[in-house]
Parts: structure tokens; C-alpha cells; sequence
């Protein structure tokens, strides 16, 4: 017989990261978080992160731009960046998105904010 844990996480209780994210479920090789009511801002520096992450928007529209290229992100739209791609975010109205990660962000410092 397999793992038969069952995690759950309360999401009043759920941790929060450095970026502003908050770390929702984790698994032993994805994991979720929720970026909630981000304000609209001007990019952050590009980024390539050692995981892959899709994507779900709740609310709210931001832009990613991703090696060249620039796609608006809606209310119901989901996305895909690729490990490793160059990419970051601009967030253009409160933008509530839910995002898993595989492996998870957290891991081995893999979310930490990117040098500057």
C-alpha cells in the first residue's frame, strides 16, 4: 500500500512567503500557493525559477511576459511557464491567482526572492 497521508491546511493559518505569496498545500513533488489581492505594480526584475508552474486566475488581470513574449491574464485563464523560463509578472488590477509548482517552490530555497 502506497502513502495514504492526507494533508490539509487551514488557509487562515497557511504561512506566507517573502514575495507576498501564501504556501497552500504541499505534496512531495508539487505544491500550491495563492497570490492574493496583489496590487497593481510595475514588473519585478526577470526571474528563472528551478520549477514549472501553471497557473489559474481567480480575479483581477496582470500581464506575464516570458522570453519575448507578453500574455494577458484574465479572470478564468490559466497559463504555463516552463522551468526555467525567463519570465515575471505586471500586475495591472488586484490579481488573485492560485498556482501550483512542481517540485515545490519552497524546497531547497526555490522561491526566494531574486538577487538584486
Amino acid at each position: 500500500m502506497g502513502d495514504s497521508t492526507i494533508i490539509k491546511v487551514d488557509g487562515d493559518a497557511s504561512p506566507t512567503g517573502a514575495l507576498g505569496q501564501r504556501y497552500l498545500a504541499s505534496g512531495t513533488s508539487v505544491s500550491m500557493r495563492l497570490w492574493q489581492e496583489q496590487p497593481p505594480s510595475e514588473p519585478d526584475p526577470e526571474v528563472a525559477r528551478d520549477y514549472e508552474t501553471v497557473g489559474y486566475v481567480v480575479s483581477g488581470r496582470a500581464e506575464l511576459h516570458s522570453e519575448g513574449q507578453t500574455v494577458v491574464l484574465t479572470a478564468g485563464d490559466s497559463w504555463v511557464v516552463p522551468r526555467g523560463a525567463v519570465h515575471t509578472y505586471r500586475i495591472l488590477e488586484p490579481f488573485t491567482a492560485v498556482e501550483a509548482t512542481h517540485p515545490p517552490a519552497q524546497v531547497h530555497g526555490r522561491d526566494e526572492p531574486a538577487a538584486g
